[in-house]
């Protein structure tokens, strides 16, 4: 088991050396912590076999033989798995596989299918490697355990002691107060050379376990300890909010900049994996996105605009809830966020609105479906709701498909005199990256199935939507909200890959005046901004501020896996599990240390238990 992890380990060290050898980091030190961690996974593997072995009576010798020689078949098969599926992961995610491996694992459809689209020489690979293993394995391993009953009971249960006693040592890794765990990896100010120490199956039991005991308030507590009163004013603080509601803490009353008679309807398209480096209009790549950049000019832009996370139910909770990312499971999928959570559904229905979310996909992914019906929307439309779509691929219909459905959508409800807030949510651009290519002219020097062509035909789709509502009555009476859930991929050599967070962000609308918005912001700036542009007076609790308001703060909050990153306009404290806080600078697009800010690293650990309390206490509404 060690040297299938010093392999695993050796490998990425190769592979991803450039990423930190120009740096003062002692790497040669993550082959010494990352014996470490591997001692602490195969310690935890080899407790099976102690007991059998040692307190077996003689009588079951045959029987613990063959079901010990099928363990080791079975435990060590998955090692060699895991260690081949961490290199694809790695490149994916630029971490070693954690929770988000055994989250998909519940939607084997759309994860199979990118899977065997992306990954068929990784694949092939790790099942010819299982089945020279298994081969191998089954031919020399015939009663293999049988010599050990040899030795006579008594001395076995003799050597039960001292035997669990150093696996106990091993597995534990620490003579201290607290075992070892994850938090030990990271040893390095480089994130590439912290998680090429971890042990990707323990990181995976970890993250397991971690998520089962959230809930009962210990996972918080790895953060930092703070009273709750304390938290809630700092976070209140931060935000500047004035809270009115004792029992929703952030909520306040927001007088609308917009105030009309007849109040707009509301639009939020939500861009699967839409990084500002592909947008012109915002300091990205020139020729990807000429239709974003077209529209740019026609209304409000968030030139420095950063997502709540890394994960797409972190981005709608931000677009559509206006909540940062609460610490272990996003909203969408945690039990009592299911009911009574505040969205823009819940905030509009008094007013008249009809909701909807509209999704190309199957909406039970990621729960989106409970969640959406659950906290205020009344009709969700998606796959299996398209009657004959133009396209289908991995994850769903095309975006132009959705825009279609969308667009007769409105026009229905806009000739009954409905009022209507709508959520979309496009599919294409995800990996595998299926689009109908026809469409759009592939850029040159890459492959159709890329994400740049794929984000090209996202931006292809946003100018049908836009060109298709200018046509329709309903448009001049909507507010169109355009913002990205997350960047393509959020990878980086910083604690926290600050500029991997930054996505774009675009309202548009009749009589709205195209405006250029330079400071920082947050998906719950956007939708609270969107909400004063409909036009009425509201009381929300929504963590941001429209940008005209004089509330407007000038910070975000990233949530980067269990590592959180408080900015207020370019110094950024990052908290972690278990570890000291640490404050940097953010300049040229990366964090530079400097001596800790007390004030903004508490503040950090404030939001944290702030989110925590909120969620667990169903303060939210």
């Amino acid at each position: 088991m060690i040297s299938i992890f010093f392999i695993g380990r050796a490998a990425l060290f190769v592979l991803y050396f450039d990423k930190f050898k120009d740096s003062d980091v002692s790497y040669w030190l993550t082959f010494i912590y990352g014996l470490r961690m591997d001692t602490i996974a195969a310690g935890m593997l080899l407790i099976i076999p102690l007991i059998l072995l040692c307190l077996s009576p003689n009588f079951l010798k045959r029987f613990v033989s063959h079901f010990l020689r099928y363990y080791f078949l079975i435990v060590i098969a998955v090692l060699i798995y895991v260690e081949n599926a961490t290199f694809p992961f790695f490149a994916q995610y630029d971490v070693r596989p954690n929770y988000l491996f055994v989250e998909y694992l519940a939607y084997p459809k759309e994860v199979f299918g990118m899977i065997f689209a992306d990954y068929k020489l990784e694949l092939i690979i790790a099942f010819i490697m299982l089945a020279i293993f298994i081969y191998m394995y089954l031919k020399q391993s015939k009663n293999a355990f049988i010599e050990v009953f040899e030795t006579s009971y008594i001395k076995r249960l003799a050597w039960f002691l001292p035997l669990a006693f150093i696996l106990l040592i091993g597995v534990r890794s620490s003579f201290g107060h607290r075992p070892a765990n994850n938090s030990d990896a990271m040893y390095s100010s480089n994130r590439a050379v912290n998680e090429i120490t971890k042990n990707s199956i323990y990181s995976i039991y970890y993250a397991v376990y971690t998520n089962m005991r959230h809930g009962s308030g210990k996972s918080i507590k790895q953060y930092g300890k703070m009273p709750i009163d304390e938290a809630l004013s700092r976070a209140k603080k931060r935000l500047g909010i004035v809270s009115i509601n004792e029992l929703s803490p952030l909520s306040r009353q927001e007088s609308t900049h917009f105030k009309i008679e007849n109040s707009k309807n509301l639009v939020i398209f939500i861009q699967e994996s839409m990084g500002y480096q592909f947008v012109e209009a915002i300091g990205g790549e020139k020729g990807i996105t000429p239709n974003l950049n077209r529209l740019s000019k026609e209304g409000i832009v968030f030139k420095d605009l950063y997502s709540n996370g890394t994960r797409s139910i972190r981005g709608l909770a931000g677009s559509v809830a206006g909540n940062f990312s609460v610490p272990g499971k996003g909203v969408l999928k945690r039990n009592k966020s299911q009911t009574d959570f505040f969205t823009i559904a819940s905030l509009l229905e008094p007013y008249g609105y009809h909701s909807m979310f509209i999704y190309g996909g199957e909406s039970r992914f990621d729960n989106m479906r409970g969640w959406f019906l659950g906290n205020g929307f009344k009709q969700i439309i998606d796959q299996p709701k398209f009657e004959n779509p133009s396209f289908v691929g991995t994850w769903g219909v095309s975006d132009e498909d959705l825009v279609i459905r969308s667009n007769e959508e409105f026009k229905k409800l806009y000739a009954k005199g409905q009022k209507f807030a709508a959520v979309m949510f496009s599919t294409s651009n995800h990996s595998p990256f299926d689009f109908p290519a026809e469409k759009i002219q592939l850029v040159d020097g890459i492959e159709e199935r890329n994400v740049t062509n794929a984000i090209k035909y996202a931006d292809y789709a946003i100018g049908q939507f836009i060109d298709q509502a200018r046509q329709e009555d309903y448009y001049k009476d909507t507010v169109f909200v355009i913002v990205a859930d997350h960047n393509i991929r959020v990878y980086g050599d910083d604690l926290v890959p600050v500029d991997m967070f930054q996505v774009p962000g675009l309202i548009l609308g009749e009589n709205i005046e195209p405006k250029l918005y330079e400071q920082l912001a947050t998906q719950p700036d956007v939708l609270a901004t969107a909400l004063d542009l409909i036009g009425l007076d509201l009381e929300y609790p929504i963590m941001g501020h429209s940008i005209f308001s004089d509330q407007k703060q000038n910070m975000t909050l990233m949530q980067f896996f269990e590592s959180y990153a408080l900015r207020v306009d370019n110094k950024i404290a990052v908290i972690r599990p278990d570890k000291a806080p640490i404050t940097f600078l953010y300049k040229d697009k990366h964090l530079v240390e400097v001596d800790s800010d007390d004030e903004l690293e508490k503040d950090a650990l404030a939001f944290v238990i702030t989110l925590d309390y909120l969620y667990n206490k169903k303060l939210y509404q």
